[in-house]
């Protein structure tokens, strides 16, 4: 797809920037989005290729902004009349309006991935053998293995954006995906674990023989560890969070608190604190979506806005909030890299990049040293968060019982349960061993699902409500 998505309309361009200026007038912001996307997933389970999966799509979003008030309209179809019909359902935002358009997004000529297309290499063949070779290496690992599943993924997608002014933007943007997941079992008990890795890049950039055998052997150990694993206590506890992954909580818990809409809107547990303490000192969280490769990185959002190192929590102080031009705009603030979509078929709204806390001064192993009783939860699996009031329920998938400063058995069935500003000014101890996770966050918002990134350094939180099965 070398050439523009504009030349694929039956009309000529200068037509079409015509009807996008008309559909616009009046308004204060929008415009034509447009996308092309090329996907594939194989899924080889329980020692056979289940499914195979390739589609492409490609459509048009047209959006007229004026205040608080937006009209949208998409299609699939590439033509003078199915624009001409969106055109009329947008204007009638903006009827008899004398909005002041706002001015275009600054440029960037910065790229943080290659515009390559990561679904031809490589090939079908090589795929299908490389998910065989990741299947037979973890049965013939241990004999406690039970059932592998491994998919590998890729898409590759092409989105342009003209305003009403005449401004365009193109992005050329590639997603690749491993994920391993093992069952282990012994009598009538079994264990799962998993791991998974990727981001904007090739699969040559990342999948070779040594990291697949580290990540399959991550599931088994994961897997093994909860097959010892006992019931979770239940109770008030202090926790250490491990490093990477478990930043999805920092994610789900502030992240989403900290986006523009939820505040303008008020419906936020942070709204209204901006310059006042949310978290204890030396917590520093920022949003970053110029980091080379990175699944969540943009090199620019869903409305041509170059993407931003944005800092959202300074040293426990409330700083920023994530915003999109609409949003921006209507709190008298400056956009930030954050308006982004599903796709064509969706508005953009505030969303988080690669969202994540910065390194503190502390050793993992003082922070376990310190803890007479308490939990380390080294990763999550799903959870729960209500953003008005903050409120959060997160299950461990992998997390060890802390004995008079020393990490003891495996438990299963833990629940962290707590409130996202209360839990930060929770915070005892930062860690100095800040990471990202390895490429397999996905975010969902308003019914769209985005790729992100999260992350964090090991943390130390007190007094800790925990959900188990033993009281």
């Amino acid at each position: 797809m070398q050439d523009a998505l504009t030349s694929q309309f039956d009309v000529s361009e200068a037509k079409l920037e015509r009807i996008v200026a008309n559909a616009l007038r009046g308004a204060d912001d929008g415009e034509l989005y447009l996308e092309y996307e090329e996907s594939e997933s194989l899924l080889f389970d329980n020692g056979k290729l289940k499914s195979g999966n390739y589609s492409t799509d490609r459509g048009f979003g047209l959006r007229s902004v004026l205040g608080e008030s937006s009209g949208y309209a998409h299609s699939g179809e590439l033509s003078e009349a199915a624009l001409l019909r969106a055109a009329d359902a947008v204007s009638a935002v903006t009827h008899g309006a004398n909005g002041t358009y706002s001015a275009a997004p600054q440029r960037t000529n910065k790229l943080l991935y290659t515009a390559q297309n990561p679904l031809s290499a490589p090939g079908f063949e090589e795929k299908v053998k490389l998910l065989q070779s990741i299947d037979a290496y973890l049965r013939g690992k241990d004999e406690r293995v039970r059932q592998v599943s491994v998919s590998i993924a890729a898409n590759w997608q092409v989105v342009e954006i003209l305003r009403a002014d005449g401004h365009r933007v193109r992005d050329v943007r590639p997603m690749t995906r491993l994920n391993i997941s093992v069952v282990a079992g012994v009598g009538d008990r079994q264990e799962n674990g998993s791991y998974g890795m990727g981001g904007r890049k090739l699969f040559g950039d990342f999948l070779t023989e040594q990291s697949w055998r580290h990540g399959a052997d991550e599931a088994l150990r994961q897997a093994l560890v909860n097959l010892d694993a006992i019931p979770a206590p239940a109770g008030t506890l202090d926790v250490v969070l491990g490093a990477g992954w478990p930043g999805v909580m920092l994610h789900e818990a502030v992240g989403h608190g900290l986006e523009g809409d939820f505040n303008r809107k008020k419906t936020s547990a942070f709204a209204g604190l901006l310059g006042e303490r949310v978290a204890s000192k030396g917590v520093t969280v920022v949003d970053d979506g110029t980091l080379e490769g990175r699944r969540g990185s943009l090199s620019v959002d869903d409305e041509g806005t170059p993407s931003g190192y944005n800092v959202l929590i300074e040293d426990g102080i409330l700083v920023g909030y994530m915003q999109d031009r609409q949003n921006a705009r209507l709190m008298g603030m400056k956009a930030t890299g954050n308006g982004r979509r599903q796709s064509y078929a969706h508005q953009p709204m505030p969303r988080m990049t690669n969202t994540y806390m910065l390194s503190g001064d502390r050793s993992p192993a003082e922070m376990i040293a310190s803890v007479k009783k308490g939990l380390y939860a080294v990763s999550f699996g799903g959870g729960q968060v209500d953003i008005t009031s903050g409120k959060f329920v997160f299950g461990c998938t992998e997390a060890y019982m802390i004995e008079d400063g020393k990490i003891g058995a495996p438990v299963t069935g833990a629940m962290l349960i707590g409130n996202g500003p209360e839990a930060m000014q929770r915070i005892s101890m930062v860690g100095d061993d800040s990471a990202l996770d390895t490429g397999i966050g996905m975010c969902g918002k308003g019914g769209q699902s985005v790729p992100v990134g999260v992350g964090q350094p090991h943390l130390l939180m007190n007094a800790m409500t925990i959900g188990g099965t033993q009281t």
